[in-house]
């Protein structure tokens, strides 16, 4: 199964660089290093269907079911895209949150509290928050029909 980010890199390894970083300019460069290790969403999943409702910029999710964790549980997998440098950060960001956990996991996270300690609540500008809020959203309405 294809991982999210092509280094693998945990969301504890994330907020951990975050914390390194004290200009806001150098955790947006960060962000953006985070977007270009996305694994590549190839061009046909870049679909409607896909595609996060509510992002500004162009967002794509697409999520993929592993069912053989065991006989009642399956992990969810996802890659991303988007069309802006720092939301395709954000994209990472909430992916490596995300990906390869169970639905009940996934519907369990406090993206809140990731969040927070990454400090993106203040630094976002209201379209991005938005966008963020959705494309979170999304993945947990893909893994509530999942279950």
């Amino acid at each position: 199964m294809q991982t999210a980010l092509k280094s693998n890199t945990s969301i504890e390894e994330i907020i951990e660089n975050f914390s390194f970083l004290e200009e806001w300019e150098d955790r947006y460069g960060y962000l953006i290093e985070l977007g270009r290790d996305l694994n590549e969403l190839p061009e046909d999943a870049r679909t409607d269907t896909n595609k996060v409702q509510g992002c500004v910029s162009q967002v794509w999710l697409l999520p993929s079911v592993e069912e053989e964790v065991s006989e009642t549980q399956k992990r969810i997998h996802f890659l991303g895209a988007s069309d802006a440098h720092i939301v395709s950060g954000l994209v990472a960001i909430a992916l490596a949150l995300f990906s390869n956990r169970t639905p009940a996991e996934i519907l369990s996270t406090d993206e809140h509290e990731t969040f927070s300690a990454i400090g993106l609540q203040e630094h976002l500008t209201p379209q991005r928050s938005n966008g963020l809020r959705s494309m979170v959203q999304r993945i947990k309405d893909l893994a509530q029909a999942a279950q």
